[in-house]
């Protein structure tokens, strides 16, 4: 017990304890949650809904099938997943209730209704049986995870023979000057537009950290494959910027 007290993971620049991250990030996502879906569209420009389609767009969504939209916070992907699949079934978890709450508020959410459930939970400890879903999905959610390679190995658990996995995330750009102006923008910029937006440059600070602090796309692909997962690949997006990486339970 003393060893795992002891053990310390990365809060954004900050090495904190690892049984206080999860604690850390609730209260950054409690803090932001009703600007989140502004502020998403701010900080990337709107890009990020390019991100979501290419991810839609890749994982190819099947009438009938079931979703896990793990950090699915304000329903982003689940809404996209069922528009795409016509009909089928998509769970969001989340860890922080107020997330939720914000999604269940949105218009595709009331819609859709009889194909959603909402769920509060740790990405690290699914309250689902194994071999539970089809798809599995994290979208700028897997970098805020304690330890990211069991909440993979959590993924391969409650995903169906056949099922998919698909993770849609912040990464590196390998052009060093790019990443290096790319960098000047997400320390500079975001964090005063949160302060602008949101009314909170803390929160925001973390999150520019937090893409920092988190493995590149093949060592993360490395974690893919250790779960278990094959036919495990990565598409980079916008440059590196953001990365989908892919895999199938098989």
């Amino acid at each position: 017990m003393n060893d795992q007290q002891t053990k310390t993971t990365h809060f954004g620049f900050q090495d904190v304890p690892e049984n206080e991250k999860a604690g850390r990030v609730q209260g950054v996502f409690n803090s932001v949650a009703s600007k989140y879906d502004v502020m998403n569209d701010a900080m990337s420009l709107g890009i990020h809904r390019l991100w979501k389609d290419a991810m839609m767009d890749w994982l190819a969504p099947r009438p009938g099938q079931t979703l896990l939209d793990v950090a699915g916070g304000t329903g982003d992907i689940s809404f996209r997943f069922l528009k795409r699949a016509g009909s089928g079934h998509a769970t969001v978890l989340d860890l922080t209730e107020p997330m939720l709450v914000e999604g269940r508020q949105r218009a595709e959410a009331d819609a859709m209704a009889d194909s959603l459930d909402w769920v509060v939970g740790d990405a690290m400890a699914l309250p689902f049986p194994d071999n539970s879903f089809d798809v599995y999905t994290i979208s700028f959610g897997i970098r805020n995870v304690t330890r990211p390679q069991d909440a993979i190995n959590e993924a391969f658990r409650v995903l169906r023979p056949g099922g998919r996995l698909m993770v849609l995330e912040f990464s590196q750009i390998p052009n060093p000057a790019m990443q290096w102006a790319y960098d000047r923008y997400s320390f500079n910029v975001i964090p005063a537009m949160g302060q602008a937006i949101a009314g909170d440059r803390d929160s925001y600070q973390y999150l520019v950290e937090s893409i920092r602090k988190f493995p590149d796309q093949d060592t993360f692909l490395g974690m893919v494959r250790k779960a278990g997962f094959e036919q495990a690949k990565y598409r980079n997006l916008s440059l590196g910027i953001a990365c989908l990486h892919s895999g199938w339970k098989l």
